[in-house]
C-alpha cells in the first residue's frame, strides 16, 4: 500500500496540482491585496470617499444596552458582496491572459515545420531502376 501510495503521490500530475494550488493561494494574495489597495480605493474615490467592505442594508438595528449587545445588527453587505465580484473578474481576466499567452505559446511550438526524412530523388531511384535491369 506504501507503495502504490509513494507512486501516486509521486507522479508528475499530483506534484503539478500541488505546485499550482501553493502558487494558486499566492495568487489569490496577491489579487487580493490589488483589489483592496488599489482598486477599491479608487472606487471609494468616485463614490466619495464610501468604504465598500462597509457598505450594507440594514434590515434590524442591534440592540446595545449599556455597551452589552442585546440583538446583534441583521444587514445585507452588498459592499463586500460588489468587492468579491470585483475581485473574481480580476482573477478570471488574470487567468484569462495567463492561459492564452500558454496557448499561443503552444500552437508556435505545433505550427514549427517537422522536417520528413527524403527519400531518394527521382534521379536516384531511375539510376538504381537502370542498374537492376542491366543485372537481369
Amino acid at each position: 500500500m506504501w507503495k502504490e501510495f509513494k507512486e501516486f503521490a509521486f507522479k508528475g500530475n499530483v506534484l503539478d496540482l500541488a505546485i499550482g494550488v501553493i502558487i494558486g493561494g499566492a495568487f489569490g494574495k496577491i489579487v487580493s491585496s490589488i483589489v483592496n489597495d488599489i482598486i477599491m480605493p479608487f472606487f471609494g474615490f468616485l463614490t466619495s470617499g464610501m468604504d465598500f467592505k462597509s457598505m450594507k442594508y440594514v434590515l434590524s438595528e442591534a440592540e446595545i444596552v449599556n455597551d452589552v449587545v442585546i440583538k446583534p445588527e441583521a444587514a445585507i453587505m452588498y459592499g463586500n458582496f460588489i468587492q468579491n465580484i470585483v475581485d473574481f473578474l480580476i482573477v478570471s481576466f488574470s487567468i484569462f491572459i495567463f492561459i492564452r499567452i500558454i496557448n499561443k505559446a503552444k500552437k508556435k511550438e505545433e505550427v514549427a515545420p517537422v522536417e520528413e526524412p527524403k527519400g531518394p530523388t527521382q534521379e536516384e531511384l531511375l539510376t538504381e531502376i537502370r542498374d537492376l535491369l542491366k543485372n537481369k
